[in-house]
């Protein structure tokens, strides 16, 4: 007997005919006697229409205290349905909300962190014979309010209870039937991996790649919580994720884009010591986090720093930077979001020398400018601009791959 964890994002429970399917892959793991967990988001475009409805009361700035108490509703929703419909096919079955599966978090809004899980309550129901249904993406900080984890986070409530149960099996159901090379439903030509490392796909989710959320790779790889994700509407293998992998040839794991994306610009600021810390000091402070960043070389005493956010996060950046107008001098500040971040990953591109030169070159072949570039041991990044980035993708893609 086995403990298996699976998680089911919101395409996969979007209306009746979907939720009983997924009702009916759950009970066959039960029926062979394994103890079984599942992890559900939200059916559909649910959470986009809650914060639709939260924009017509309050356009501005809602609450994100409250915002959480709303966004939360749409698990609870989707637990509830999902325990109907296993019931009706003659099993036990019984739904939890976060707080109540044991979620603590810190009071992050929005963005809250898994401070632990106490899975008491998940093992007691387990030990009644009964099939867990989990709301993911939720928990409870020490004020007793409702928190949510952000985008994606019900991926990492799985992980989270898979590591915290040590769970022999920790599988994440999406709409596509593993990870691939590329984005399927837009690259003809991807591939399906059979496995791929923690660190590939942790580069692959945090540049864009949809299948899993950054965080919930991160804290697979840091628990030894290995991932298999695969399709609820199409059975068969899918693709592994874990610490290490058979050689393999392929040169490049993956290409990504990243559409939420804005770039701020400070122009002609002050030349001198400490003004680069005193601005990321306050982004860090502000909860803003930051990625490519480029720094000019000084000319007449000043110098420009440009550096990227998510678009969601943009506001939060130029009011933190809004703050600092009186502490120092420069002479603008803009935001572009029509921008988009395409990326190539893959482990390999440590050894191998010419992979940016063959990156360059498959966009200097489809005529597609780059604005900005960041490199790490196994990622090239660049900027591009936003209409041309599923084209750019294509571009790449055909250029590493055959």
């Amino acid at each position: 007997m086995a403990l298996i964890v699976k998680k089911f994002g919101g395409s996969s429970v979007a209306n009746a005919e979907r939720v009983f399917n997924v009702a009916r892959i759950i009970t066959e793991d039960y029926k062979k006697g394994n103890d079984v967990v599942v992890v559900v988001s939200a059916q559909g475009d649910t959470t986009d229409d809650l914060i639709a409805k939260a924009k017509e009361i309050n356009p501005d700035s809602p609450s994100k205290r409250e915002m959480d108490m709303l966004l939360s509703a749409g698990e609870q929703i989707s637990i509830s349905l999902l325990a109907m419909a296993i019931e009706k096919l003659g099993f036990p079955a019984v739904s939890l909300l976060g707080w109540q599966a044991g979620f603590s978090t810190n009071s992050s809004y929005g963005v809250a962190r898994i401070k632990k899980v106490d899975s008491e309550r998940i093992r007691r129901e387990l030990d009644n014979k009964r099939i867990v249904i989990v709301a993911g993406f939720q928990g409870l900080n020490k004020h007793d309010d409702i928190t949510t984890l952000g985008r994606g986070g019900s991926d990492t409530s799985a992980v989270a209870i898979a590591a915290s149960m040590r769970a022999d099996v920790c599988q994440i159901y999406t709409d596509v039937d593993g990870v691939y090379t590329a984005d399927p439903r837009k690259v003809p030509k991807a591939i399906k991996m059979d496995e791929i490392t923690y660190d590939e796909m942790l580069e692959l989710a945090t540049l864009g790649a949809q299948v899993l959320n950054n965080r919930s790779v991160e804290m697979a790889k840091k628990y030894g919580v290995e991932l298999e994700v695969l399709s609820s509407l199409d059975p068969k293998p899918g693709t592994i994720v874990k610490e290490k992998v058979k050689m393999e040839k392929m040169l490049i794991k993956g290409v990504a884009k990243d559409n939420n994306v804005s770039r701020i610009s400070i122009v002609g600021l002050d030349d001198t010591p400490g003004i680069a810390f005193k601005i990321f000091n306050k982004l860090a402070a502000s909860k803003v986090n930051v990625d490519i960043i480029l720094q000019s070389v000084g000319r007449d005493g000043t110098k420009d720093i440009t550096f990227t956010v998510t678009e969601d996060q943009e506001s939060d950046a130029l009011k933190a930077l809004d703050a600092l107008k009186d502490t120092m001098s420069y002479k603008s500040i803009t935001s572009d979001t029509t921008i988009s971040k395409v990326s190539v990953v893959g482990a390999g591109m440590e050894s191998h020398p010419g992979v940016a030169a063959k990156m360059f070159e498959a966009l200097s072949d489809a005529g597609i400018n780059i604005q900005m570039i960041s490199t790490s041991e196994i990622k090239i990044s660049v900027l591009i601009d936003k209409s041309e980035a599923e084209r750019a993708v294509v571009a790449i893609h055909d250029k590493f791959i055959d």
